[in-house]
């Protein structure tokens, strides 16, 4: 056994009481290590597409394809949620266009993501919920954690299963999945503001 799928089982079955999970997936390259480590451990991913940040469109389609076909590959079920960017924006940009990575900003996109998995999740029975936001260096994994709760909090039947996705050996998987898997890797977090 690999140590990294020994760290790898170590972070999955700590407290996952339920064999389905519903991942809300940012992209292949984040999502990679986690659904290999959550099928390892007999967890059932269902891999929930919800990127209304992602600008433009042309973008968007890039990172949903390529998280498609490697769902495909892994047998793993993949729901795309509708892309409403102009939603999105208007809920989120509201003078915060210029705030920087990990500000407010991120919150508030955070939020309208996971809400969308969390009440994805409720409709269609799924009793947890993570994401693959939580395995980039890039994000704060307290907005995540906030965000993520606060989502799944609306509804009784629904849990955030709060992960830190960079650890247990799953970064180092990560980054042997992209190169493994030729995925598209993209150079910015996907909104317009974070172009720049």
């Amino acid at each position: 056994m690999k140590i990294t799928e020994y760290l790898c089982r170590k972070t999955c079955d700590r407290d996952v009481n339920s064999d389905k999970v519903l991942l809300h997936c940012c992209c292949a390259p984040c999502s990679g290590a986690i659904l290999e480590c959550m099928q390892k451990e007999g967890i059932t991913p269902v891999v929930f597409y919800s990127n209304s940040n992602i600008y433009p469109s042309e973008e968007y389609a890039v990172r949903r394809d390529e998280c498609r076909r490697y769902c495909e590959k892994l047998g793993v079920e993949f729901v795309e949620d509708v892309y409403a960017h102009t939603q999105w924006k208007d809920e989120v940009a509201c003078g915060l266009e210029d705030s920087p990575e990990r500000g407010p900003r991120c919150l508030r996109c955070f939020s309208f993501r996971l809400r969308r998995a969390a009440a994805y999740a409720h409709a269609h029975g799924i009793p947890r919920v993570t994401t693959s936001l939580a395995s980039s260096r890039w994000k704060s994994l307290g907005q995540i954690d906030q965000a993520g709760s606060e989502a799944c909090s609306a509804y009784d039947d629904v849990q955030w299963w709060g992960r830190n996705w960079r650890k247990g050996g799953l970064q180092e998987r990560r980054g042997e999945i992209i190169r493994e898997q030729n995925f598209y890797n993209q150079q910015y977090c996907g909104c317009e503001f974070s172009i720049k």
